[in-house]
């Protein structure tokens, strides 16, 4: 997920023609629209969507395939959509008393599905003391690297960083350019296939660390309570859907979903990369309005990471960024 400065994207974005698209055509009672790049974990929306889950629980929807979270969030600071999909750490840096929204969903985890490629003879973090790592400044990728640095108790200062996307990151160390980079799938498995390098760690060691979300503006939040919860309640129907029929399920949502992921398999294959999260499961992480979940716990660390690299002034709370209720 590429991302920059937000101020940059939110002037350029409403000038895009993506922008554009969802000005003309705006939310009103009983449509939620929602902005979203393309991930196996979005998969669910559009599930939902065919199957006539969000109608029958009394709401509309209306998606918008972007290229950048930053330029649906900056499209949503504007009015111009509900909400929009993207990671927890990624809403943190958003967060502020002039444009106010809150996770009430979750899509799913990364559980593999991210991860760090690394020459054969590095072996641990440590072992890239001295070394260049390219990653996608200001994105999950950074987060997720961050905290992995942080864990092992090692300076970031220790590394040098490239930044470039994740994509490119991948090509750059494939062709012997970098001796590092965190990455996604498939580039993950393009590493391996090539036998250029080694997956060094991936998501499956950090579980709940890179999370998806479903974030609303409070005004919509406010005004429309109940076609919140319509989205809510289809989208988890989708959910246990796919638990039921997989095969019919990664059909239906790689068309949706598009681009890379059009052909079932490989959405299938991305799809092993991830878990997603039903009702249960949601509760368990986001909390109730009377007891916050394990989200409080990447909400910290997000806060810690996020305010050392410069990207948040302020620290964001659970009641600023969660409504638990409308999973209840």
């Amino acid at each position: 997920m590429l991302t920059t400065s937000f101020r940059r994207y939110l002037a350029g974005a409403l000038a895009g023609a993506v922008l554009a698209t969802a000005a003309a055509q705006p939310a009103f009672a009983g449509k939620i629209s929602l902005g979203h790049t393309i991930w196996v974990g979005y998969g669910p929306l559009y599930l939902a969507k065919e199957l006539g889950f969000f109608k029958e629980n009394g709401v509309d929807v209306e998606f918008q395939v972007v290229d950048d979270s930053a330029l649906a969030m900056a499209a949503q600071a504007a009015g111009k959509l509900d909400g929009t999909a993207t990671t927890l750490d990624e809403i943190l840096k958003y967060r502020s008393d002039n444009f106010c929204f809150k996770a009430v969903a979750l899509f799913d985890e990364s559980h593999g599905g991210d991860g760090m490629v690394s020459l054969k003879d590095i072996n641990s973090l440590k072992d890239l003391k001295g070394k260049t790592v390219a990653l996608n400044e200001g994105s999950t990728s950074q987060f997720w690297f961050s905290y992995l640095m942080k864990k092992e108790g090692l300076p970031l200062k220790d590394v040098e960083v490239l930044n470039m996307s994740a994509d490119a990151a991948a090509a750059a160390f494939i062709a012997g350019q970098v001796p590092a980079a965190v990455t996604w799938e498939p580039n993950l498995t393009l590493v391996k296939t090539k036998n250029v390098g080694k997956v060094l760690t991936d998501s499956a060691a950090t579980p709940g660390v890179i999370v998806d979300v479903l974030e609303i503006s409070c005004s919509v939040l406010k005004d429309r309570p109940q076609d919140v919860k319509g989205f809510v309640a289809g989208l988890q129907k989708a959910v246990d859907y796919i638990k039921a029929n997989p095969e019919k399920a990664y059909a239906i949502m790689a068309k949706g979903v598009g681009g890379y992921l059009e052909n079932p398999k490989d959405f299938a294959d991305a799809a092993s990369g991830v878990k997603f999260y039903d009702k249960a499961a949601t509760i368990e992480y986001l909390g109730t309005p009377d007891k916050p979940g394990k989200v409080t716990e990447v909400i910290t660390l997000g806060n810690e990471i996020w305010t050392d690299l410069g990207k948040i002034k302020k620290p964001i709370t659970y009641a600023d960024v969660i409504d638990p209720s409308f999973t209840q």
